[in-house]
């Protein structure tokens, strides 16, 4: 495989649609989250970062209920507080008072600035707000106790795009903003006893990123002296939003991708994205390509055998290294799953929705277990979901409804003709679920009627026996509830 391949690691055959979703007015029970959510997530995954939304009181309220109620830690994240007089007249010096405040109260080594849709919508020039506020800081006019904390801002009005948008976007402004500052000496380069990586996660869980970890140091070996592996993962929340307990509060939680290797990420030997952004969000994955000439790889997230042997193949070929026995037999494991499985799951009908990655992934999933997604739904508009879902499919090729800029109004009146057996998705789909009178398996973002959330694995060959275990032993139960004598061998 060429490195400077920008494409998915496989094409498939494209199906045709045997239903479109239907249009409706209105968003009914929206089935997307706000752009500056998204942004959050990943600012949070960063070293000593610390999200400031510039707009009103609220978003930022709203994002910290849903972030917490997921991932069950505090979080802060700051806001430039707009009120009537700065919808009026402009946000400037709301923002510079805000970058003065959290530079003397958390000392944070980057603050990352997200747009709203009020912000965006009378205008504000936030790049020139920051450029002003840094010549500001330079000539020591500013009461942020003499703070330099490294400044990136994402555009990221909800009306232009999902969480997905301001997540991706997020990366790009972090990447773009500091990629370019660091250089490896020839001497270091010399000594490294691999080339330098870039992997973008994707929107996934805590437990996914310490998976991605784990897979990324069985191939590259020990840290060298200064504690630094050979890679860059961005963003990384495994941490910092799933920490272990403290014994006194922290204002920014220890983890993070850290700012030293983001600096890094333009001299690596390439970028392997996971995901694609959309139209409406900007990709750091090319702009490493076109500014930095760091090549780029992208692919379906590593859910399902076909996807993670994808995913593990690529790594041998960008630090040519075998890839090592553990993860042989973890794939040994889940092909025997696959075959214990197989009588619980063949021909079963599912649901499934969420981010346009993740459903993709799912997808793949589901189609190589003998399951027919015959919903694969996002709330993102965007033409180019249904020609990326067909090319994952490889069985249900006529049987898969593919709906997009949907809600789950809309997802509920065309499940209850194709009369799914199972839903997959995070908590919002217990509306569906319990309309149907189905299983819901929880899996995505977000999770807020159950504990462990943050720590569900879906990523690798064990996050794949993970949701294979799930789907099973939902519809075990489902099948044990329904029968009178609840028998105990199925």
């Amino acid at each position: 495989m060429s490195l400077t391949e920008t494409g998915n690691f496989r094409s498939g055959d494209f199906c045709s649609e045997n239903f479109r979703s239907a249009s409706f007015i209105s968003t009914r029970n929206a089935c997307k989250l706000c752009a500056p959510l998204g942004a959050s997530l990943v600012m949070r995954g960063i070293e000593g970062c610390i999200p400031l939304i510039h707009g009103s009181q609220g978003c930022s309220t709203y994002i910290r209920r849903y972030v917490i109620s997921h991932f069950r830690e505090p979080i802060d994240i700051a806001s430039s507080n707009f009120t009537e007089s700065a919808a009026i007249f402009g946000g400037r010096e709301n923002l510079f008072t805000a970058l003065d405040n959290l530079s003397r109260s958390y000392r944070p080594l980057a603050i990352g600035v997200a747009s709203t849709c009020l912000a965006e919508t009378i205008g504000e020039d936030v790049p020139m707000y920051l450029r002003q506020y840094e010549t500001e800081r330079r000539r020591g006019g500013r009461n942020n106790a003499g703070l330099e904390p490294v400044l990136f801002y994402a555009s990221t009005p909800s009306y232009r795009g999902t969480h997905m948008d301001g997540f991706h976007e997020a990366i790009y402004a972090a990447v773009s903003a500091l990629a370019g500052e660091g250089k490896k000496s020839t001497k270091e380069a010399e000594a490294e006893a691999l080339p330098r990586i870039n992997l973008v996660s994707g929107f996934v869980s805590a437990e996914d990123i310490r998976e991605l970890h784990d897979i990324l140091r069985s191939f590259s070996g020990p840290p060298d002296s200064r504690g630094r592996y050979p890679y860059t993962l961005i963003p990384d929340y495994s941490e910092t939003l799933d920490g272990p307990s403290w014994e006194t509060y922290r204002k920014l939680p220890e983890g993070g991708t850290r700012l030293d290797d983001i600096r890094l990420m333009g001299s690596a030997a390439a970028t392997l994205y996971l995901g694609r952004p959309s139209a409406n969000a900007s990709d750091a994955g090319h702009w490493l390509l076109e500014h930095r000439g760091v090549p780029l790889l992208n692919a379906e997230l590593p859910i399902g055998i076909e996807n993670c042997d994808s995913f593990f193949a690529v790594l041998p070929e960008l630090w040519g290294r075998e890839r090592p026995e553990r993860w042989t037999e973890e794939r040994g494991r889940l092909v025997d799953a696959y075959i214990d499985g197989h009588k619980y799951l063949n021909g079963k009908r599912a649901l499934i929705y969420g981010e346009e990655d993740f459903i993709c992934a799912l997808a793949s999933f589901l189609d190589e277990i003998g399951v027919v997604p015959v919903i694969a739904a996002t709330g993102a508009e965007n033409p180019g979901f249904r020609s990326r879902l067909r090319s994952v499919l490889r069985n249900a090729k006529e049987g898969t409804e593919i709906m997009d800029d949907t809600d789950f109004a809309g997802m509920l009146e065309r499940a209850k003709f194709l009369k799914p057996d199972f839903i997959m998705g995070h908590s919002k789909g217990l509306y569906l679920a319990r309309n149907l009178g189905v299983p819901l398996v929880r899996c995505g973002f977000p999770i807020h009627d159950r504990i462990g959330g943050q720590r569900i694995l879906h990523l690798g060959y064990r996050g794949t026996l993970n949701l294979f275990d799930l789907i099973c032993n939902a519809l075990m139960e489902a099948k044990q509830t329904r029968h009178e004598s609840g028998y105990t061998y199925i």
